[in-house]
């Protein structure tokens, strides 16, 4: 993919839900919320602040992240869908 995000925007991965509970009940997907945890795929330069400084970013390309429900913009890069966000609408990096 040649995209690069500007300033204090990141491109997002949605991961796949869960299909099936923990007791194992198959969720139907009419049911299905669209999931709120996601893989960074690109990070711009950083938020550029009052100073003319640039803060880079603290999250990079490959962390797993969650953000909000109704977060971003939701665009098609080559037929798959990705989220661009800004570094504050970022919730919480995942790490494992």
């Amino acid at each position: 993919m040649n995209i690069r995000p500007l300033y204090d925007r990141i491109i997002v991965t949605r991961l796949e839900a869960e299909t099936t509970t923990k007791s194992g009940l198959i969720i139907p997907d009419t049911a299905k919320e669209k999931p709120i945890e996601g893989m960074v795929v690109a990070v711009g330069n950083g938020k550029v602040l009052d100073d003319g400084k640039v803060r880079s970013l603290e999250v990079k390309a490959g962390d797993r992240i969650l953000f909000g429900k109704y977060s971003g913009t939701e665009i098609k890069i080559e037929g798959v869908e990705h989220l661009i966000l800004r570094e504050d609408e970022v919730l919480a990096v995942v790490e494992r």
